[in-house]
């Protein structure tokens, strides 16, 4: 059975940085929209960084906002005094039925969410 898992904006920048202590496991991965959407709009972002974000998304499954995120998503923003992006992620990953990746304290103590903790190196 392949698992699903969905990278938190966090995560995908440690990745494309060689700052995740070990590779991902093999699955399936998915991104949000909205991580989408804050790789590309970084204002200082250059050219070649850009390559290496696209290239990334156009190796995984990016999940649009559906009515299902959205309502999950507004769910977890009231329960949890989230950030509107961290629940949209959140959301995202809980709809799936998927495993998030982060490293983000907040998101991985939230009850009912599926989250495992992403490892830096010590460099």
């Amino acid at each position: 059975m392949v698992l699903k898992r969905v990278l938190d904006t966090n995560a995908i920048l440690y990745l494309l940085g060689g700052r995740l202590a070990k590779p991902l496991p093999e699955g399936e991965y998915y991104v949000s929209v909205i991580s989408e959407m804050e790789l590309l709009s970084y204002p200082l972002l250059h050219q070649s960084d850009l390559a290496k974000i696209q290239d990334f998304l156009a190796d995984v499954k990016v999940v649009p906002l559906t009515n299902e995120v959205k309502d999950a998503a507004v769910r977890l923003r009231r329960q949890h005094g989230l950030k509107l992006p961290d629940a949209i992620i959140a959301a995202t990953a809980m709809t799936l039925g998927a495993r998030l990746l982060s490293n983000d304290a907040k998101l991985l103590r939230i009850p009912g969410l599926a989250a495992q903790e992403v490892r830096l190196t010590n460099t």
